[in-house]
């Protein structure tokens, strides 16, 4: 399959999603499609195709640190230990140690029922944990498309991102991807607002764009900081493509009744983690912490904890 037809089809998986292609009122008008716009001899790179290369930005590790996100230099802490049990049995999954083998386990969400309960303190510092195992690289992609929030954890611009490497099929991958100065963790923002936003997460684009993701390096595990999951769509629409998704809740704050109807929307998913953020009670001896529990199929009670109260 050519240039042209990679295009053409992609452009209608788009059309059959209901999203509106920018210029493309025009283009029918003039009897002249997206793509065949591109002609013969295009020099617009798909994936894998050019040489075209990623951003880079360079993430101030002292504000960082000031924020409470680990880097790689950080003395050894509650939160680091904290960070290692919550990722271990997520990265045994991935290596297909876990209790049974799991679908796209590289594929991790990390989303919440409702906002303000810390799950992109979570996908940040998850991100960095795994990133500085030895054996894995790390893909942190802001998937919260309506409230993009990696841009002020880690302070760069918005930039074109997800949404665009959906809308665009002359867009590669490469050009829109963030690497940083932390080895082995890139981002993908979430990009350019757009009104079909859902139905793009939910796409036949969507599931070739995370297929791209993962194929460029095989070592990769790609993190998605997700919206809420009670008070948007795009998240549900989001773990249909996940092997394993996390659900942070936030103690004494979140209600029994909206951790079951997030644990509902997401029931599709192999894995389920539950993380307890903000605890105010001793457990294990200490005042505050995550507490987590795991499961296939279901979200298992939490029943072991760290330490450190984080936002």
């Amino acid at each position: 399959m050519d240039i042209i037809e990679q295009a053409a089809k992609r452009l209608e998986e788009l059309r059959r999603a209901g999203v509106e292609l920018p210029g493309e009122s025009a283009a029918s008008a003039s009897g002249e499609t997206s793509a065949a716009k591109l002609g013969a001899g295009a020099t617009a790179p798909l994936a894998g195709q050019g040489t075209v290369h990623s951003r880079r930005i360079d993430l101030d590790m002292g504000v960082l640190t000031a924020h409470g996100i680990l880097t790689p230099d950080s003395v050894r802490s509650q939160l680091g230990d904290e960070m290692r049990v919550i990722k271990r049995p997520l990265l045994h999954n991935v290596a297909g140690k876990g209790a049974a083998p799991v679908k796209d386990a590289n594929l991790i969400m990390i989303t919440s029922a409702l906002p303000g309960e810390g799950k992109t303190f979570m996908a940040a510092n998850l991100a960095i944990s795994i990133a500085m195992e030895l054996d894995r690289t790390v893909l942190l992609v802001d998937a919260d498309v309506a409230r993009p929030s990696l841009p002020e954890v880690f302070g760069f611009d918005e930039e074109k991102g997800l949404l665009d490497a959906l809308t665009d099929p002359t867009l590669d991958l490469s050009q829109v991807l963030l690497r940083t100065n932390i080895e082995k963790l890139s981002v993908l923002p979430a990009g350019t607002p757009h009104p079909r936003a859902t139905e793009l997460l939910a796409s036949d684009a969507m599931n070739q764009l995370l297929a791209d993701m993962a194929r460029r390096y095989h070592d990769r595990i790609i993190i998605f900081d997700s919206p809420p999951l009670l008070v948007t769509t795009e998240a549900r629409a989001l773990a249909m493509h996940m092997g394993q998704v996390v659900l942070v809740v936030k103690a004494e704050s979140t209600t029994h009744a909206e951790v079951k109807n997030a644990i509902a929307a997401i029931e599709s998913c192999p894995v389920k983690m539950a993380v307890l953020n903000k605890t105010t009670g001793h457990v294990d001896g200490h005042g505050y912490g995550y507490g987590y529990g795991y499961g296939y199929g279901y979200a298992a009670k939490s029943d072991a904890s760290a330490s450190a109260a984080r936002p």
